[in-house]
């Protein structure tokens, strides 16, 4: 058997799905569903991410049990600035002091792991990062 990343469901407040279409277009991947309700973006390998506006109203806590973050990666180092830029225009606060490079988490002193974090309007904690060798 061989298994792989099919999609995840995100609930989120209704007033915020152009938020994370706007987001995903911006990196690239593709609208697979739309409706008043939802938005499904596809990445180039087939793994989806549904946003569903039916949210209760309480808060994430993304240090509590659960997934602390999603980690989105990138081709290359430029792409995270891209990002960080993308994100300080649309007022989005980048967190931890990112974008940086994080030497503890690269694959060599030739590499780096260089990411910026943030949180959505729904505090879901994202990570666009690149790893691979230093630009």
């Amino acid at each position: 058997m061989q298994a792989y990343l099919g999609h995840i469901q995100f609930n989120v407040q209704p007033d915020n799905l152009p938020f994370y279409k706007e987001l995903f277009d911006f990196l690239g991947w593709s609208q697979l569903f739309e409706t008043d309700s939802m938005v499904a973006v596809v990445d180039k390998n087939g793994t989806s991410f549904w946003f569903i506006g039916a949210a209760k109203g309480v808060s994430n806590d993304y240090d509590g049990p659960g997934v602390n973050h999603l980690g989105i990666s990138v081709s290359a180092q430029a792409d995270v600035d891209a990002a960080a830029t993308y994100l300080t225009d649309h007022n989005v606060t980048h967190l931890f002091g990112t974008p940086q490079h994080r030497p503890d988490f690269s694959q060599g002193p030739d590499h780096t792991y260089y990411q910026v974090m943030f949180e959505s309007p729904d505090r879901i904690l994202f990570e666009i990062v690149y790893i691979g060798p230093k630009s």
